[in-house]
Parts: C-alpha cells; structure tokens; sequence
C-alpha cells in the first residue's frame, strides 16, 4: 500500500476533530438549536442571479500548499470587503490544522452579511464533511450551503449526506476531480457540482481540468469552476465552457483591495474616484 495522499490525512484527522465536537457539543443539542438557526437562502438561486458568471469568494486563513495567507485575518470584515465588490457568495473554511478556519468564521461571517438583507451573499461552509454532525454544525452556524468532496466519500455515504443536507435547507456544491468523480456526481442527481482545478491528493493545481470535465457535467446542473482562479481571463476561459460560476480564494485573500479584485474578475468597470463603493 502507497503512503497516504494530503486528502487521507485531512480526513483521519477530521474524523478525530468530530468525535471531540460530539463529546463537547452532543448532536442533539445542535439539533435543538436549528430552530433559532438564520434561515437559509437558495444558494443555486442566488449565484444565477449574477449570470453570466458570479464570484464565490472565499475566507481562507491558511492551506497546506501554501502555508499561512492571512492567519490574522478578520472574517467579518473580508466577508463586507467580498460584499462590496459584488460576490454573489462567500466560502468560508472551516477546518482547523492546515486551514486555521472556524465555525466560529463562517458565524461572523454570516453575522456581517445579514444586514444586506435578501441580496446578500449566499454562505459555504467549505470543509471535509464526513459525518452529518458537520451538517448540523454548518446549519446553525448560517451556511446556506456544503461542500462534499465526492474523492472523500464512497457513494453510499455522499448520497446520505447530499440527502441530509438538503433536509436541513441547505444545498451542495458536489467536487469532482476526474471523470469518474464527474460520473457519480452525475449518478447522484447533483444540481450544483463544482470542478476542482486542484487534485486534493497531491494539492497540485491545472487549470485544465476544468476545461477536459466541463462537458461532462450533469444535464442542467449548474457548474463552478475551483482553485488556481487569479484573473479575468481565467474566469472568461471558464465561462466559455460552461461555468456559471467561479471561487477564488487565495488571490483574494492577498489582493489589496478585495472588492476592486471581485470587479476585475467579474468584469465590472472600476467605480469613478470619488463614487460611492
């Protein structure tokens, strides 16, 4: 047997980090908090809204790849900055070794955001969900949606998931990879699936595969492009095959002005000095 990818090691360790969540926090006292949840909007809806192509812009403090980014960041203040700049959602990170992410991120997050009321950005909770317990977690912390990696799941298990997280009110960003992670993803009915440019085993990124899987995609689902995004040519490439939407996280995370960056991908003249933001 190989040694282990990037990918298994992530997810042993998240296996142990929610084992200690459900002895600190037991699901069912998660479950009796939904009630007082904030509710949910349709995070497929409100990335439409924004065609021909919308910006998920992502709260990210660290990655394994690159090490820190922005371990000081303040997750609120990013979120208005991604707001400002026309980001049809936000992904936040929440796993806590190699990303340095927060459920406590993604709560200030939504927090922040509430106040733009029913046009604010849609919220991700972007992490390796293995168990509905992180379901349960996301709800209550205001995500409107989850990511499951299907290279993470075997299809029993990304089937249950998928079906719990929409019982919640939340949808899911389906990740594939390949062409046989397309094909399941396609099996499962996914109605958002998300392209990763980045092989999650190895972290190393080709634009490409967005290019080579996008024809692929489930008849009618609405598809993303991930990772390794830095310019308005990128997400122009993307949208030529197909995205609807794209998530940036990194170049965002290190522009001096997330907002005026969210333009320039979006294609948005840059506003007059001396205009309102």
């Amino acid at each position: 047997m190989g040694s282990p990818t990037i990918l298994d090691t992530i997810l042993a360790r998240r296996e142990r980090d929610v084992a200690e969540a459900k002895a600190a926090v037991p699901p069912s006292e998660l479950e009796a908090r939904l009630a007082e949840a904030p509710p949910a909007i349709d995070f497929i809806a409100r990335l439409r809204r924004d065609a021909p192509i919308a910006v998920i812009a992502e709260v990210k403090r660290a990655s394994p790849s690159k090490g820190d980014i922005a371990p000081g960041m303040d997750a609120a203040a990013q979120a208005l900055r991604y707001a400002r700049g026309g980001a049809s959602a936000i992904s936040v990170l929440t796993e806590p070794t190699w990303f340095k992410g927060t459920l406590a991120d993604m709560a200030a997050v939504r927090a922040a955001v509430e106040e733009l009321g029913p046009d604010r950005p849609a919220i991700l909770r972007k992490d390796f969900i293995i168990d509905d317990y992180q379901l349960l977690e996301a709800r209550v912390h205001g995500a409107d949606a989850v990511l499951l990696i299907v290279a993470a799941l075997d299809d029993a298990r990304l089937r249950h998931l998928y079906a719990a997280a929409v019982r919640l009110g939340m949808q899911a960003l389906v990740e594939v990879n390949n062409a046989d992670e397309m094909s399941r993803a396609a099996e499962l009915g996914a109605a958002l699936v998300g392209i990763n440019n980045r092989d999650l085993r190895s972290f190393r990124v080709d634009l490409a595969t967005t290019d080579r899987l996008a024809s692929l995609a489930p008849p009618g689902a609405t598809l993303a492009a991930l990772s390794g995004i830095s310019s308005r040519a990128d997400v122009e490439r993307f949208a030529a095959v197909g995205a609807a939407a794209v998530l940036v996280g990194e170049s965002l995370m290190v522009a001096p002005d997330p907002a005026a960056k969210i333009r320039e991908l979006r294609g948005v003249p840059a506003a007059a000095p001396g205009a309102a933001p």
